[in-house]
């Protein structure tokens, strides 16, 4: 299981390495390059899902993010 992920901003292109947590979703994560606020898109469980290059622990073990 990875616990890094790149995030990128849709706004700006910005990419940030960032550790996702392993006990919870990370609902809203600010861009460090234009300050956006990001959230997931529609379907998607946690920004990291929707904008990151993998996506969270729960979902890479075949699960789903309560």
């Amino acid at each position: 299981m990875q616990l890094r992920s790149t995030l990128t901003c849709p706004e700006c292109g910005h990419q940030a390495a960032e550790t996702m947590p392993t006990d919870a979703c990370q609902f809203f994560y600010d861009c460090k390059g234009c300050g956006t606020r990001l959230k997931p898109r529609a379907g998607d469980c946690c920004v990291f899902c929707s904008f990151g290059s993998v996506p969270c622990p729960p979902i890479q073990a075949g699960g789903c993010c309560s």
